[in-house]
């Protein structure tokens, strides 16, 4: 209809003032005889405009999706395809659920937003060695690197849903297993706290990039929930390179044995029975398994051939949630550097001098200076100032 001439429809109403059978005129005209009577209609409504078009833009829009809703779902994506798990639609809605988002999409949102996006595909094949240095952590005292890791979702009879932050003292082999039924803030806040209350607190802690631990790609510089809690008690969080699991081969290696020495053979049929056989794995593992890499011996006789003291927290209640953000304190973000030369920390991308091309880069943020500097083998090539909204710039 908005191609139909004003001509015609002022024509045909001329003709219908003059008593000319409807019919007639739509027949000599090439229209129907409902298109006559709307145009009388509208004629006789009195609107000076009524031969004009009127906009057909609903005045009611659908609600569109936000844009922080967007972000949780590419971010989830990333994530899932990262860890080489199902990462399709429904793969994300779960994971958005147990990570307690607000607001979460439907199924049909979440597609609608991966064609959109382009993220419906996933890389296959092997890895290929990309035969550069890696900066790797020196494990040689107790507690001075651990690394940590989510494993899930996993199944009880019921069925009961639940994930393992599963965590691994790399000098010594110690683990520690912290089951929640939800990967949401207070629950993983809960479960590091549990951990560092028996395995010890770390100097440095490895994880992988997960936004449960780093916070949002939306607000790349709000201090996760991982990052804070490890500021505040003087811990240095270190970020694995995206797509790269293995550089946490540890615990990886020790998620297979968790998989197969405890999920297959223990039966479990509630939340309680889960977290009593959990430390009763744990206590096996670290007073009765031997590896050759500890010459033999037990992670427990490894410690205390150590003789090394062991910080715990001083307390066994875990802070409030949610945390005060830290005023001091260094994260640490390692990256490959591709040939863009981007480096990306949690979504914000900087450039770097094309000597970082094809090289793993250590990102270090100093929140207490508020700077933000990138090294390769011990030598800083960048560095920039790093506002953190919120902290105090004096330290």
């Amino acid at each position: 209809m908005a191609n139909q001439p004003q001509e015609a429809r002022t024509k045909a109403i001329e003709l219908c003032v003059k008593g000319e059978p409807p019919s007639r005129i739509a027949s000599s005209l090439g229209y129907s005889r409902a298109w006559i009577y709307k145009w009388l209609q509208r004629y006789h409504s009195g609107e000076k405009a009524w031969a004009e078009d009127r906009n057909r833009r609903p005045r009611r829009l659908a609600r569109r999706t936000s844009a922080a809703t967007v972000e949780a779902v590419k971010e989830t994506r990333l994530f899932l395809g990262q860890q080489g798990v199902f990462c399709g639609g429904q793969a994300i809605a779960w994971e958005l659920e147990e990570l307690g988002v607000e607001a979460r999409p439907s199924l049909r949102t979440i597609n609608r937003i991966l064609s959109r996006e382009g993220l419906t595909h996933r890389r296959t094949g092997r890895y290929q060695a990309k035969g550069k240095k890696y900066p790797r952590l020196p494990a040689l005292r107790a507690n001075q690197v651990q690394q940590m890791d989510y494993v899930g979702p996993c199944y009880l009879r019921g069925p009961l849903r639940f994930y393992s932050l599963n965590s691994v003292d790399v000098a010594t082999g110690r683990c520690a297993l912290s089951p929640v039924i939800s990967k949401a803030g207070p629950a993983t806040l809960e479960a590091i706290w549990a951990t560092w209350c028996r395995l010890g607190i770390p100097e440095h802690l490895q994880v992988d990039n997960e936004s449960v631990f780093y916070g949002s790609r939306r607000y790349p510089r709000g201090l996760g929930l991982l990052i804070r809690l490890c500021l505040l008690h003087e811990v240095e969080p270190w970020f694995i390179p995206m797509g790269e699991p293995w550089r946490n081969g540890v615990v990886e290696k020790f998620n297979d044995h968790y998989e197969g020495g405890f999920l297959r053979r223990v039966t479990l049929g509630s939340e309680e029975e889960l977290r009593r056989q959990s430390l009763l794995f744990e206590h096996k593992h670290n007073t009765r398994y031997r590896y050759s890499k500890l010459r033999g011996q037990t992670p427990e006789s490894t410690l205390r051939a150590m003789q090394q003291p062991i910080r715990f927290p001083e307390s066994m209640t875990a802070p409030a949630y949610p945390l005060r953000r830290p005023e001091r304190g260094r994260y640490h973000v390692v990256r490959f550097i591709r040939s863009d030369g981007q480096l990306d920390i949690f979504g914000e991308k900087h450039a770097l001098p094309r000597e970082a091309v094809y090289e793993y880069v250590i990102a270090t943020v100093d929140v207490g200076e508020q700077k933000l500097s990138a090294q390769i083998d011990g030598r800083t090539v960048h560095e920039i100032p790093y506002a953190m909204p919120g902290c105090d710039t004096e330290g």
